[in-house]
């Protein structure tokens, strides 16, 4: 429930930033700091998207799931980039539009204010909840937190646009504008992507070979013979076959498992973790 915190924390920060630079945005005509107060508009969206799928995978297993439902909050992150990729193109389109006109843009030093405000509250955010998800474990609110991080950067950005804008770089701010778009659709590109490879059953190859380490480091296993393993929502799920010595009673063949278990939530916090054992060649 702690990692729920994190992301009312988002929630909140967006809303209030969201509505002090859209109406700045459009009171002090700049194209940078409209498209930074869309960009915290859609994460309002994607935040409520990932606080819904978080409470819902934290419900038991029922007859219809009963495996849990921690894929919920994968579902929520996959929707959350679609409302994300829409606002990124129409952020995009506006100001490739004012660039291609050659309307002039010149805001007034105080928008510039108003980006870096949103730099600090939001590289807070960021800090709050990446230690948060590390203490709580939640994959989500560390997906949220890089998030915040890119609002960071995308304030900067509009920041130093604006500020440029003040020395008759008028192009700056409406260029300053387009790169936060396409700072959007990415955010949202690499969320669809994780999303879309934990719901396919995808597994990172890189975690996968450390955890295939520490299955034939594991005393009695003669040969990890085949590993799998995918994501539902946070939690890992493996399954493996190993091949023991074949003279092993039952009861020593179960207490090598055991042991296989206990090491890889020691290691890898996995718990969950289905481990077949096979007899090995005898040796002659």
């Amino acid at each position: 429930m702690n990692a729920l915190k994190g992301v009312w924390l988002s929630i909140a920060a967006y809303l209030i930033l969201s509505i002090i630079k859209l109406c700045a945005g459009y009171l002090l005509g700049s194209e940078a700091l409209l498209a930074d107060g869309w960009n915290n508009a859609s994460d309002i969206v994607a935040s409520v998207a990932v606080l819904i799928g978080m409470r819902i995978s934290l419900k038991p297993p029922d007859l219809n799931h009963p495996y849990g439902h921690s894929r919920a909050e994968t579902v929520s992150s996959l929707f959350a980039s679609f409302v994300m990729f829409a606002i990124g193109i129409q952020v995009l389109f506006h100001t490739a539009t004012v660039l291609i006109n050659g309307t002039v843009s010149s805001p007034p030093l105080t928008s510039a204010w108003v980006a870096l405000l949103g730099m600090l509250v939001m590289g807070s955010v960021y800090l709050f909840n990446s230690r948060l998800a590390k203490k709580t474990g939640s994959h989500g609110l560390m997906a949220a937190a890089k998030d915040n991080l890119s609002d960071a950067l995308v304030s900067l950005g509009a920041f130093v646009g604006i500020i440029g804008a003040q020395f008759n770089m008028h192009w700056l701010d409406p260029l300053t504008g387009f790169i936060v778009g396409l700072i959007i659709c990415k955010t949202a590109y690499d969320i669809f992507k994780d999303s879309s490879l934990m719901l396919t059953d995808g597994f990172d190859k890189e975690k996968l070979n450390d955890i295939e380490a520490t299955i034939q480091e594991i005393e009695g296993v003669e040969t990890l013979v085949d590993i799998k393993a995918r994501m539902a929502g946070n939690k890992i799920i493996v399954d493996a076959v190993v091949e023991v010595a074949p003279y092993l009673n039952i009861k020593e063949g179960h207490s090598i498992t055991d042991e296989i278990e206990a090491q890889l939530e020691k290691e890898h916090d996995i718990r969950n973790a289905i481990i077949h054992v096979e007899p090995g060649k005898e040796t002659i």
